[in-house]
């Protein structure tokens, strides 16, 4: 065996993840550490990435939503998975825009569905959790605080995001432009509700953690009632398929092409 070689190859391994984890880092520190407080006392943290902005230009909102790992009160989890690729160089040069991320708290939902009846899946309920309900305020504060045009308000999330994301323009139908649930579900029967959103919908094959039916039901009920909605399932992939959507350049080039 050549231990000069493999000396080296080692060398050169441990580089690139210094590399890389530097450059993950780096974007992640982009974001600002930020905190919203209601009328009521009741907070949601969260993280805020600004575009190079003036004041002649308004530009895109893209709200990222974490999965049930990254709760809590820290607000630095959520940035673990995903939400980093709108934070690199090349995107921030080719796309522009304010990208909030903010922190559900522990025990806490973004979503509120109940089970559903069969080859439904899940009935949205009447109110909205509270991490939803104080994310609403947020947008509402963000669009009035910032150059936000509001003819481009993306929402996306990651498996319980993802769910919160079909919570989100199921339950508030006029205030996206475009949807990217990331292996989650929802309510099947409002299909008809969210058809003119354009959604594109990823899951992974050998999804464990959550089924990839739920999405294949919403992409079923979407088409039934009229819409285009883009589905993309990776074989033989599991409950990671957010890997592989946050860094498909299509699906970037895609959503920031959406206009209400």
């Amino acid at each position: 065996m050549n231990f000069n070689k493999l000396s080296s190859a080692k060398m050169i391994l441990t580089l690139l993840c210094v590399v890389l984890i530097q450059t993950a880092y780096g974007q992640v520190s982009r974001f600002s550490v930020e905190k919203y407080s209601n009328e009521k006392g009741e907070t949601l943290p969260y993280r805020l990435l600004y575009p190079d902005y003036n004041t002649v230009r308004k530009y895109p909102l893209v709200v990222f939503l974490h999965g049930s790992g990254e709760r809590g009160t820290d607000n630095e989890a959520q940035l673990k998975w995903g939400v980093a690729n709108f934070a690199s160089d090349e995107n921030m040069k080719l796309y522009p825009s304010f990208v909030l991320a903010p922190q559900c708290p522990l025990d806490s939902d973004w979503s509120n569905f109940s089970d559903g009846k069969e080859g439904q899946t899940f009935l949205l309920q009447q109110t909205p959790s509270k991490p939803m309900a104080l994310l609403m305020a947020l947008i509402e504060e963000t669009v009035k605080k910032y150059p936000i045009d509001t003819n481009r308000i993306y929402i996306t999330g990651l498996s319980m995001g993802g769910f919160g994301t079909f919570d989100a323009i199921e339950r508030y139908p006029n205030l996206f432009a475009a949807a990217v649930p990331v292996c989650g579900g929802g309510d099947s029967s409002l299909a008809s509700t969210i058809k003119h959103i354009p959604i594109w919908v990823f899951h992974g094959a050998e999804d464990v953690a959550v089924d990839p039916a739920y999405s294949l039901t919403m992409i079923q009920a979407l088409t039934k009632a009229g819409a285009h909605p883009g589905y993309t399932q990776y074989p033989e992939v599991g409950h990671f398929s957010w890997l592989m959507a946050y860094s498909d350049s299509l699906l970037m080039e895609w959503l920031f092409r959406q206009r209400k």
